[in-house]
């Protein structure tokens, strides 16, 4: 259950958002929607940059968004030398693994909630071992913890 706890925690990771990196699929679910939500926190969501890892969209209507150009690593690279603040990935699963194959994600920040389905997608790219450090964990009244890790480089 959504609780105030959790919307600090997503406030604090907004302010700490220079920019959003999403893929296809999250930036078409996410378009559809935030421009309709209103309120301080939809008012900086929206208004983030979005750089948008596609290679089939050719316009993107939920500004201000740019499309990025050839292969990701090299695209994020670039962006990550030029950023004026701390790139997150929503969603976006096959960016996030691809990021974390090339070595270019700083922190990884997850909710862990109190059960489990018994399925999904695999955070982490399949058949390789991802070493992490943990930064911080944060208990919340509703049982939901949340993790923050850094990716330790070279470390099997």
């Amino acid at each position: 259950t959504w609780n105030d706890e959790m919307q600090r925690f997503k406030e604090d990771e907004l302010a700490d958002s220079g920019a959003m990196l999403l893929g296809r699929t999250t930036y078409e679910i996410f378009a559809g929607s935030w421009p309709k939500e209103t309120g301080d926190f939809a008012e900086r969501f929206n208004a983030l940059p979005k750089y948008v890892a596609s290679t089939s969209l050719k316009a993107l209507d939920w500004k201000p968004a740019e499309l990025l150009k050839g292969a990701l690593p090299d695209a994020v690279r670039e962006l990550k030398q030029g950023s004026g603040g701390n790139i997150y990935v929503h969603g976006s699963l096959s960016v996030a693994q691809e990021l974390l194959r090339h070595g270019l994600v700083d922190r990884v920040r997850l909710l862990s909630y109190p059960g489990a389905v018994g399925q999904g997608k695999p955070l982490f790219p399949p058949g390789e071992q991802v070493s992490l450090e943990l930064i911080s964990a944060t208990p919340f009244s509703n049982g939901v913890v949340a993790l923050e890790y850094a990716p330790v480089m070279g470390k099997a």
